[in-house]
């Protein structure tokens, strides 16, 4: 006694699908094949079908799209000239509630960047405290070392930031004649 075994393993291409078939006869796995690809050559009206729905919704979309390039057109103010007054006034109060949003986000927008610039303000004030403690205490010993290196002391050794500026008043060379 004989036995045919047969193994046919195939996807689907429709449903992504993985089939697998044993039988004992390898007539009734090659009837079997036959039967699904008769069943795909016969769903071929549906995805026909689906393609007229695709034409169709491709259709729909593209009268969107007409419909929104012609309303951007008006809003830009082009050819308006075949508006009538409600149209007209319509584009107007569409156009006030878009400037409104443009200054409230404009406005909100300053007020982050003034607030990070006074966070930066607040931090350079308080590098420049700092800077200005070590400045002062370097300056202070700089002076007293100076102080004893000339072996002075008192007011004559402090720096003079005293400077003598004139004021010329009229054309600068008339004023010098």
């Amino acid at each position: 006694m004989t036995y045919q075994i047969g193994f046919l393993q195939f996807a689907n291409l429709i449903s992504d699908e993985l089939f697998s078939m044993r039988f004992n006869s390898m007539q009734d796995t090659v009837d079997r094949y036959l039967r699904h690809t008769k069943d795909r050559v016969s769903s071929k009206p549906v995805s026909e079908e689906n393609m007229q729905h695709f034409k169709h919704e491709a259709a729909n979309m593209m009268k969107k799209i007409e419909q929104l390039e012609a309303s951007k057109r008006k809003l830009l103010g082009e050819g308006i000239g075949t508006c009538s007054i409600e149209e007209l006034q319509q584009i107007e109060q569409q156009l006030e509630k878009s400037v409104k949003c443009v200054r409230a986000r404009k406005n909100q927008v300053f007020k982050e960047q003034s607030e990070q610039l006074k966070q930066k303000e607040k931090a350079l004030a308080a590098e420049n405290e700092k800077l200005a403690e070590k400045w002062g205490s370097h300056e202070i010993e700089f002076w007293s070392n100076k102080n004893q290196e000339s072996g002075r002391g008192g007011e004559d050794s402090s720096p003079s930031f005293e400077v003598e500026t004139q004021l010329f008043i009229g054309l600068p060379c008339s004023s010098r004649k």
